[in-house]
């Protein structure tokens, strides 16, 4: 038999990776106030320890994991395949935001396991529980960088950060489309400009500059749940553009054809 507090912790527990600052640290506040336990993941003890303390009458686990390593990514994903994880919050990043031929390799390698690697592992340990238990949401934290990719050089698109961010859109909606009947969902939430640590780290000031703040990209991305959205754009009044997006996307994937394509021919 379980203790009233085994079943709460049953009905809402939610893992947050990159919990010790900026949106992360907003999901945890939020998920604290509606209820959830939490498993908050980053690399700092500290500001692990102070976020805890805010929260208090929420049963809070500390992870000081990093997951730009192998090691780190086991350690979590074992914690998400073993405990009753109700919602996975995949929202660790690094701030290596560089044209490729001005990435340090290991940064490269760091952003790749930040932002690909780690979100796919820990999903994929969190998943056969939540399948089981017949529901679950996987939140994913990308960036409107996801749709740059016909951006001129003059945007400053940067091809790994935001390929990375792609990658999370893609796959989210295609595992959204796999997990169909199961109970589980999956959502991406694509921030614009958000008043984070993220340009700081990055030497940039955009304090003149207007950014979204924390709490309200979490705010689109629960609201976005709630309406049924895989990608929520918080920045985007007119959400039919990425529907429009999306559409061609389709359009272009059901086009294909066995044949050459008449440009290609007579070369």
């Amino acid at each position: 038999m379980t203790t009233p507090t085994e079943e709460k912790i049953m009905a809402s527990l939610a893992l947050i990776t990159g919990a010790s600052s900026g949106i992360g640290k907003a999901f945890a506040e939020r998920l604290a106030k509606d209820g959830h336990d939490l498993v908050v993941v980053a690399r700092r003890k500290d500001r692990l320890e102070a976020l805890a303390a805010s929260l208090p009458g929420t049963d809070v686990r500390l992870v000081t994991a990093d997951l730009s390593t192998d090691e780190g990514i086991d350690t979590v994903a074992e914690l998400a395949a073993t405990l009753p994880v109700t919602m996975l919050v995949n929202n660790a990043g690094v701030a290596h935001y560089m044209p490729m031929q001005d990435l340090p390799t290991a940064k490269a390698r760091e952003l790749v396991h930040v932002k690909v690697v780690a979100p796919t592992m820990l999903t994929r340990a969190a998943l056969p529980g939540m399948i089981a238990r017949g529901g679950g949401t996987i939140v994913n934290v990308a960036g409107m960088l996801a749709f740059s990719g016909p951006a001129p050089a003059s945007q400053l698109p940067r091809a790994v950060y935001a390929g990375t961010l792609a990658n999370t859109v893609t796959m989210s909606q295609t595992l959204h489309a796999e997990l169909a009947g199961t109970g589980v969902t999956v959502h991406v939430v694509c921030p614009g400009l958000v008043a984070t640590e993220f340009h700081e780290v990055q030497g940039m000031d955009l304090s003149a500059v207007p950014r979204m703040s924390a709490d309200d990209v979490v705010t689109a991305a629960l609201t976005g749940i709630t309406l049924g959205e895989t990608v929520s754009a918080p920045s985007v009044e007119d959400y039919s553009l990425l529907e429009t997006v999306f559409g061609a996307e389709l359009a272009a994937f059901a086009a294909q054809s066995p044949q050459l394509a008449s440009r290609y021919r007579g070369n």
